[in-house]
């Protein structure tokens, strides 16, 4: 069963047929007009806010792009230079580590000198 904003069709014709008594035959016309006229006007209006939300939220978006991409650009940019930083930290390193190495070779190569154990304590 059909039912209109929680009316049965029964109910509906009831409606109508009190509607027909009251407003009269002749004026059930002019009713639907102005009642058309008026869907159409809330129609019209309804359409007019979201244009101008439409609108104005635009602007907010191209607002929030520019702010994104600069933050992305800003984001990029230190990321590079940690990269350089990065990289030249270990370059550093390396080449102390290297001249570690070269320094501990020669002592590492030499001998150490021997000791003479005594056998006597001295008086």
């Amino acid at each position: 069963m059909g039912y209109i904003l929680f009316i049965s069709g029964g109910e509906l014709v009831l409606v109508m047929l009190l509607a027909l008594l009251f407003f009269g035959a002749k004026a059930i016309p002019d009713i639907a007009k102005t009642l058309g006229k008026g869907m159409r006007e809330f129609k019209k209006a309804t359409n007019e806010i979201k244009r101008e939300f439409d609108e104005h939220t635009s602007d907010i978006k191209r607002d929030i792009n520019e702010v994104k991409s600069t933050v992305n650009r800003e984001t990029n940019k230190i990321k590079h230079d940690l990269d350089e930083v990065s990289s030249t930290v270990d370059k550093e390193t390396n080449q102390i580590r290297k001249d570690l190495e070269d320094v501990s070779k020669p002592l590492e190569e030499t001998p150490e000198p021997k000791k003479e154990i005594k056998d006597h304590p001295e008086d």
